[in-house]
């Protein structure tokens, strides 16, 4: 295998383990489980709080056979499916001396080199800084520190050992007097999101309190919260 050729972008993604364990491991484990359904579901049938029993009841009713087949065989649907779903939501982080491409669900999101002054990983997510020190995006993956830390030094990004703004955060209880106008009742919104973990509504809340200044992370259930300014409006003159 040639080598890479030098200034040629870096890729950080899961690693061949990872996928051998999601498309082998994942199946195999569906099939084992599906393979234990026949052996159960006599005795699931007959249990009145059981959920789903009408399943279980049509599979004690078929042959052995056919139900130890069926069982497996869906059991290895179910396994593909979960490597697929695992495969795309994975992060792929592609990094040159101009910007960095992240990946996921299929969908990708570019930052350039001169808007970031900070890179850093917070626990399992990665953060890229601004000038104002907001936050451009917070990514959560599972993804090697080391590989993410060598790929952006390698071009020459600001590579962080830890968040600079960490002794900035304060926790977040409700009506703090010193919060920008809008952003408790959003805080109050995240936290009820966070504690039912509706990720994707927590998130959207994060996008929405950084257009207040205010950039959160998530310490278990708890929120910490520092401000950051607002860009100035440029007038129309361009003054």
């Amino acid at each position: 295998m040639s080598a890479r050729e030098p200034g040629a972008a870096t890729t950080v993604g899961g690693d061949v383990g990872e996928l051998v364990v999601m498309w082998l491991g994942f199946p195999l484990l569906g099939a084992a489980v599906g393979g234990l359904l026949p052996l159960v579901a006599d005795g699931v049938a007959g249990l009145p709080w059981a959920p789903v029993q009408g399943w279980f009841e049509l599979v004690a009713g078929l042959p052995y056979r056919r139900a130890l087949v069926g069982g497996v065989l869906l059991g290895m649907l179910a396994g593909l499916l979960v490597a697929h779903v695992g495969t795309r939501e994975r992060l792929i982080v592609t990094v040159d001396r101009g910007g960095v491409r992240l990946r996921r669900d299929g969908v990708d999101r570019d930052l350039l080199r001169r808007c970031v002054t900070a890179v850093f990983t917070d626990r399992r997510e990665l953060v890229l800084l601004g000038p104002a020190g907001e936050e451009l995006t917070r990514e959560r993956s599972d993804l090697s520190r080391r590989r993410l830390r060598d790929a952006f030094r390698e071009h020459g990004w600001p590579w962080q050992d830890a968040d600079p703004h960490r002794e900035a955060y304060r926790r977040w209880v409700e009506g703090l007097p010193d919060l920008p106008p809008g952003a408790d009742p959003l805080l109050r919104a995240r936290q009820r999101a966070v504690e039912a973990d509706r990720e994707r509504d927590a998130r959207e809340m994060r996008g929405e309190l950084a257009r207040l200044g205010v950039v959160v992370r998530d310490e278990g259930k708890r929120q910490y919260w520092r401000a950051v300014p607002l860009p100035r409006e440029e007038n129309p003159d361009g003054r």
